[in-house]
């Protein structure tokens, strides 16, 4: 499955990914498509195979601020949008925690992994300076080896402290502290978006840091710090609209992934679930990975129709991802010398012919020129095709490639003298995908 790689009429960000017996888990928040406000009333769950990364299986609403779907809401005291949650397994059953804006942070439980939770308390501790009065903002926890349990906090702040165990919601006394990850204009201060693993013996903490469209990391070889920053994982701003991040990593069937999100909609409001293959060297470092069009496969068909929407690459101009209806999804705001990339085909190593054809699906919008063609950077050009004012679908001869390599469009009006200036700026055509054929 490409990134996004839930189904595409579905908004889950700041995704916690948790493998439970064969299956693969992803809590997150739930964006709504066209909204001035982040997340929604609701928390869904989504889970996959291990064995079959490729099928998702959505398993509805796992609990609710506002009733619905025939039944009521699952707290009663804010009816607020509800944030970032995390789920535990402990003896058996499965707790999430779940932030709901200002109001105080709750705990819920269930027997089965998919939910549906069921309130079990609000937070109950003996802190007199709670950083941010009990809300306990965008928890991760973590459930230690030797059945400890510690939650993880907080906004341009971070915070920590243990949890009872036994009951999965009393505060340990002393054992909240501030200011885990410092907070710094620096790479690696901390802004938000707590969430720990344990790999060996290490203890990391995935974070969004002070440059916001990152997912950091810091390590320490105890549960409570202190943590050292050790860099960062990944940047969804790279060459594209980027915004905040949220995420976690994951181990599935001896593979490492970063789980994160990209902005569409041209809102930092409406963001879609991803994922890159990473690694965990010896040393405890992961090196950065770029953002691609991937998610769980090794490599993209180029023979098979690509959406415009799996595009990783939106530089050069004011493009972006927006849904058109629940069906159609396109690349909009296109404008001349605007660049869109998809990282990585695989092309095979057989051939018959020198050429293949290249074949996109637009939407006009009036205009004329032409989309330049280019294989892994903006110097090697394989081809173009010209596009008319009326151009629905274009097609044209392309150099034959072979092998992994990077796909880029690139957009060019066809205006020349007084009236170049003139048009500067407007928009040429929408994307809705594009393949190639023998």
């Amino acid at each position: 499955m490409a990134n996004p790689y839930l189904p595409s009429w579905e908004y889950i960000p700041d995704g916690e990914p948790r493998v439970f017996g064969d299956r693969v888990y992803v809590y997150g928040s739930h964006d709504r498509v066209d909204c001035e406000m982040f997340c929604d009333f609701k928390l869904k769950v989504w889970s996959a195979s291990v064995h079959d990364l490729g099928h998702w299986t959505c398993h509805g609403d796992a609990f609710r601020t506002h009733p619905g779907e025939n039944r009521p809401a699952d707290v009663d005291w804010s009816d607020n949008e509800l944030y970032a949650p995390d789920v535990v397994e402990k003896d058996g059953k499965y707790y999430l925690y779940a932030y709901i804006v200002n109001g105080k942070g709750c705990v819920a439980v269930s027997d089965r992994p998919e939910g549906p939770f069921t309130l079990l308390s609000q937070y109950q501790y003996n802190i007199p300076d709670h950083y941010d009065d009990g809300t306990f903002i965008d928890p991760g926890v973590l459930v230690d080896d030797d059945g400890r349990v510690f939650v993880y906090c907080g906004f341009q702040g971070s915070y920590m402290c243990e949890i009872n165990g036994d009951n999965m919601y009393e505060v340990v006394d002393g054992s909240y502290q501030t200011d885990i990850i410092p907070v710094s204009k620096e790479e690696s201060g901390f802004f938000e978006a707590c969430s720990p693993r344990k790999v060996g013996d290490t203890y990391y903490l995935i974070y969004s840091p002070s440059i916001g469209s990152r997912l950091a990391y810091a390590t320490s070889d105890s549960p409570t710090g202190p943590f050292a920053y050790r860099g960062y994982i990944v940047d969804n701003g790279v060459d594209y609209p980027g915004g905040n991040n949220h995420g976690s990593i994951c181990q599935i069937e001896g593979q490492w992934y970063i789980f994160y999100h990209r902005m569409t909609n041209g809102s930092i409001m409406s963001r879609r679930g991803c994922v890159e293959k990473i690694e965990i060297l010896p040393d405890g470092t992961i090196p950065t990975v770029e953002m691609t069009s991937l998610g769980f496969e090794d490599a993209l068909n180029p023979y098979d129709k690509t959406p415009a929407d799996t595009a990783c690459v939106l530089k050069d101009g004011q493009a972006l991802i927006t849904e058109l209806d629940p069906f159609t999804r396109i690349i909009t705001n296109i404008t001349d010398g605007t660049v869109m990339g998809w990282k990585y085909y695989d092309f095979g190593e057989d051939y018959t012919s020198d050429e293949m054809t290249f074949m996109a699906k637009l939407l006009p919008r009036g205009c004329h020129g032409e989309i330049q063609i280019f294989a892994d950077d903006l110097s090697h050009q394989i081809g173009a095709v010209t596009f008319a004012r009326d151009s629905s679908v274009v097609r044209g001869k392309v150099a034959h490639l072979t092998g992994r390599h990077a796909i880029y469009l690139k957009a060019k009006g066809d205006y020349e003298g007084w009236s170049a200036d003139y048009f500067k700026g407007r928009q040429l055509f929408d994307l809705e995908a594009f393949q190639f054929c023998k």
